[in-house]
């Protein structure tokens, strides 16, 4: 692959046996944005983040990104003008309704400036990855941030959260769409 894929996890972070941490060993040259060790919660302090890693990167970016990095991908967007080639937004979670317990309430996630979810047109091609049974999005809602996104969806089945709880290690089909969009 001659563009560098940067991976975007969602609020949990780098987590071992995820696909995306498998999908990053598989890809030589990928890169991950590093975990917060601050304002964990804070959107403005994700995205700055992203762009941070995006800065370090010459050359093509095709992001891969998961649940809230999925968000922070469209955040991010809204304010910076580097060219991406593509990118892969896998069962981006829905923020603005109660997540499962564990997870952040809706008032920590306003607070964190996670809300709304940005619904312009991205500025670059990409593919949504929606899951029909996933916890912590209804398939109609991710179907709807495709479509305000001008993203292709992708309907990756009954994939739960595509991550370790779910049954996800590898996701192969993942590895598909990333070298889709690298095309």
């Amino acid at each position: 692959m001659s563009v560098t894929v940067l991976f975007v996890p969602g609020l949990r972070d780098h987590v071992e046996d995820h696909w995306q941490t498998h999908a990053a060993k598989a890809l030589p040259g990928s890169v991950t944005v590093p975990p917060l060790t601050a304002d964990r919660l804070s959107c403005a302090a994700r995205v700055a983040a992203l762009d941070e890693a995006l800065k370090a990167i010459t050359g093509e970016v095709v992001i891969a990104a998961h649940s809230a990095g999925c968000l922070m991908v469209a955040h991010w967007a809204q304010h910076h003008t580097r060219r991406i080639k593509g990118a892969l937004l896998a069962t981006p979670a829905d923020v603005e309704n109660p997540l499962p317990p564990g997870y952040p309430t809706l008032a920590e996630l306003e607070e964190g400036g996670w809300c709304p979810i940005p619904r312009q047109p991205l500025p670059f091609p990409a593919i949504v990855a929606a899951s029909r049974n996933d916890p912590l999005a209804a398939f109609s809602r991710v179907e709807e941030m495709a479509a305000c996104w001008q993203a292709q969806l992708h309907d990756a089945g009954e994939v739960g959260h595509l991550n370790p709880p779910a049954g996800f290690g590898p996701w192969p089909q993942g590895l598909d769409l990333i070298a889709a969009l690298a095309r």
